[in-house]
């Protein structure tokens, strides 16, 4: 006879007292605007999944990519100068 088992403590391994460190958690909110302008990017992509992309989605889309670019290009230049935030 094969005995079920549970996993509680493979569950419960990573519980409350494993939260983010402050280092964690500033390293999330330097991301943040990248992590936005890839939302907005993708929400402009989603919106044109179902149908035949207009001239007005085809903007909304250049301009996401553009915004999520510069986002990106922002996050890599405080990086490369050092600055905290």
């Amino acid at each position: 006879m094969n005995h079920i088992v549970t996993v509680q403590d493979a569950v419960t391994a990573f519980a409350d007292f494993m939260e983010p460190t402050n280092a964690e958690l500033d390293a999330i909110e330097r991301e943040m605007p990248v992590i936005l302008a890839d939302i907005e990017l993708l929400d402009a992509q989603i919106i044109t999944l179902d149908r035949t992309p207009t001239e007005l989605d085809a903007r909304r889309i250049r301009r996401a990519r553009r915004r999520a670019l510069a986002a990106r290009r922002a996050l890599a230049n405080r990086a490369d100068s050092g600055e905290a935030a």
